[in-house]
């Protein structure tokens, strides 16, 4: 995978955008235009988000614009592969039936795309956390050659020449200026706004229906053995955990560790967030897992020891046939089917 510095990142939007202080300005949108402001509401129980969207909001026409590229195949050099193409809806957003995602020409990635939802609640971006903004994430997806394999100035080429998206860009910024600026700030609005926060376990929380025994049975196991990792509401506290994984031997992926150079990062990632895990079907960072229950079971007899395992996973958890049958009954109730069937998240 293609490897961009973020200040290197930023320069390069700099530039194209025309760069100074002043124009990086102008990208986002003229000074006399206005677009419709969206409100972005904090689900009932949700902390705080980490975006700060007084200083950035969102706007209608901001998050449609997004909406289309990330379903818009011309961002990738073969024109096939769009962001959606990875992050696919009814899997909730992953890369559903492989284990690793798929690019141009017929390559792959060293990682399964992980679920899209809830990244207004995010510091940074990629199961490394390589990135600190979602326009940075942008960036190295459309330029990655084992992903969409594309340059910025072709992308704005094709799309500066197309006038139904100048129009969008228009009601979006105020003028017909495709830029790349304007491109990941679009792009970055439609993923903050896409929101899940209707499970089954969010309406018990609201009172609004009740678990079975079973599930409740399941949900007090996930507290007592889960919940420390995967907190509540968002089912992850956004850590990095050596979960005891063994390397694979041709990937060779070496997590957090890439970007801090840290020994202590080694074979580290971020705990991923379980809603919508059932809508899925490959698990681990790598996609190693085939199903569920899989990953489930390394937890409970498959740890690998090891100088930075997570000394929370020392001796594994342990658990019961019957407990795993209840954990796995919680953990579906997360599954929030208005999310990924919203028309507003769809082509």
């Amino acid at each position: 995978m293609l490897s961009l510095r973020p200040w290197t990142i930023l320069s390069l939007l700099a530039l194209l955008c025309g760069g100074g202080a002043a124009l990086l300005a102008g990208c986002r949108r003229s000074d006399a235009f206005r677009a419709t402001p969206m409100l972005f509401a904090t689900p009932a129980g949700f902390p705080q988000p980490a975006y700060d969207f007084a200083a950035a909001p969102l706007t209608r026409e901001g998050v449609e614009l997004g909406r289309r590229l990330f379903y818009e195949g011309r961002l990738s050099s073969d024109g096939v592969h769009a962001c959606g193409s990875c992050h696919v809806a009814s899997a909730s957003f992953t890369t559903p039936d492989h284990d690793l995602s798929h690019g141009v020409n017929s390559s792959h990635t060293t990682r399964n795309a992980p679920a899209l939802l809830n990244l207004a609640w995010y510091q940074n971006y990629f199961q490394d956390g390589r990135y600190n903004s979602l326009e940075s994430v942008t960036v190295h997806h459309l330029t990655s050659p084992t992903e969409m394999g594309e340059t910025l100035a072709n992308v704005v080429a094709k799309l500066q020449g197309d006038s139904a998206y100048r129009r969008l860009f228009r009601a979006a910024y105020g003028d017909e200026t495709v830029s790349a600026m304007r491109l990941t700030d679009a792009l970055k609005q439609f993923q903050l706004s896409m929101v899940s926060a209707d499970s089954r376990y969010d309406k018990v929380k609201r009172g609004e229906a009740a678990f079975t025994t079973q599930e409740q049975s399941g949900y007090a196991l996930f507290i007592a053995k889960c919940g420390s990792c995967h907190r509540e509401p968002l089912f992850s506290d956004f850590s990095y955990r050596n979960t005891g994984l063994p390397q694979d031997p041709v990937l060779r992926d070496a997590g957090r560790m890439t970007v801090t150079g840290n020994g202590a990062d080694s074979l580290k990632f971020r705990v991923p967030s379980l809603r919508n895990l059932s809508l899925s079907s490959y698990y681990g960072h790598d996609g190693r897992f085939s199903a569920f229950r899989l990953m489930l079971r390394h937890y409970q007899n498959g740890v690998q020891p090891g100088p930075t395992l997570d000394p929370l996973l020392a001796g594994g958890i342990p658990m019961t046939t019957a407990q795993e049958d209840d954990l796995v009954a919680f953990l579906f109730t997360l599954t929030d089917t208005a999310y990924v069937n919203n028309p507003r998240y769809r082509p």
